[in-house]
């Protein structure tokens, strides 16, 4: 359903629609130690009504203070809870204020305003088995892949790297688990799985997803280039390219008949808005897709992580945020 929702989505984008940046109010209903560092936070409705349903893969976006807006990926929740969101949240010494801030001053009680959810990772519940790769807090998105496996009757096989012990998520759900393959940095024994070595002994007809650090995502597309492209999934929580700010060209916004030269040091997002252009963002880093726009003429320069190779040999669509132009000018259908 996610899938088609999101294909829905670039087609309205390229009938001239927009993403809707749609909102939703939520409570804090619970918060629970899940590993070293981590916290399970589980929100109900704020209004009463129900959440909007949302598959394995989906991720919401949380808005902070100071239009601070961060992405965390959903969990299971409880029995007791089940038409809850939940998310883990790792609190990480390098925060830039997100991980640090929901640590630190969420309470049981509290008012959030999140996004509904979206899904750039989704898992292919026809195929007959799955095999994971996880880092750190990368488990998360895998997590409630698993489990909806089991719930289907699905193979999976899992290859979970982590720290330490202490700090891996889930693990006492894994432990015992014959196919989940663990792996500790401080363990004599806890050598990281070499990915290509792993994929060179898989059959072709799985299905394969990774989440975790940078280094992990390289290793894995580079075992997996050879394979076919709907056979392999990715999320990453950070962007794979940084925001291109060469500049030097002009963006016109055939909607509002502005013309606004991007100079170098900025992107094309922080331009519009400065001139005070109303765009929907959110994670800035060219993952989620909010800002993605219609191009009428002009060459982009793709710098995300959210179209499909497909999708931006099109050069239909921009991820503004973080993608520039090869052309001196760019029309975009704003």
């Amino acid at each position: 359903m996610l899938q088609a929702m999101t294909e829905r989505l670039i087609d309205d984008v390229r009938n001239g629609g927009s993403i809707p940046a749609q909102r939703l109010d939520v409570v804090l209903n619970s918060i629970s130690p899940i590993a070293r560092d981590i916290k399970a936070y589980e929100f109900l409705s704020g209004s009463g009504e129900p959440l909007p349903p949302h598959e394995p893969g989906a991720y919401i976006d949380l808005h902070l203070v100071d239009g601070l807006v961060r992405s965390y990926s959903l969990i299971p929740s409880s029995d007791v809870s089940p038409g809850a969101y939940t998310i883990a949240v790792k609190r990480d010494p390098a925060s830039r204020g997100g991980s640090r801030y929901i640590h630190d001053k969420f309470r049981v009680g509290d008012h959030v305003s999140i996004s509904a959810p979206r899904n750039n990772f989704r898992l292919n519940e026809s195929a007959d088995h799955s095999v994971f790769f996880a880092g750190g807090i990368g488990i998360t998105p895998i997590w409630n892949m698993i489990r909806r496996l089991e719930s289907i009757k699905r193979g999976w096989t899992l290859f979970y790297s982590c720290r330490t012990r202490a700090e891996m998520a889930f693990a006492e759900e894994l432990q015992d688990n014959n196919n989940a393959h663990l792996y500790f940095d401080d363990e004599n024994q806890g050598v990281p799985p070499d990915i290509g070595q792993v994929v060179a002994k898989l059959p072709k007809d799985r299905h394969l997803y990774c989440c975790g650090p940078a280094p992990m995502l390289g290793a894995f597309e580079v075992a997996t280039e050879s394979w076919p492209n709907p056979q392999i999934h990715i999320e990453r929580f950070v962007a794979k390219y940084e925001p291109l700010r060469a500049g030097g060209f002009t963006v016109y916004l055939a909607r509002s008949k502005q013309e606004i030269f991007v100079a170098e040091g900025q992107t094309i997002l922080e331009t519009l808005l400065d001139e005070g252009v109303d765009v929907d963002c959110s994670c800035e880093a060219g993952i989620c897709g909010t800002c993605v726009q219609r191009v009428i003429s002009g060459i982009p320069e793709h710098k995300d992580s959210f179209l499909s190779p497909e999708q931006a040999a099109e050069n239909d669509l921009i991820v503004i945020c973080c993608s520039g132009s090869k052309s001196e000018r760019l029309v975009l259908d704003l």
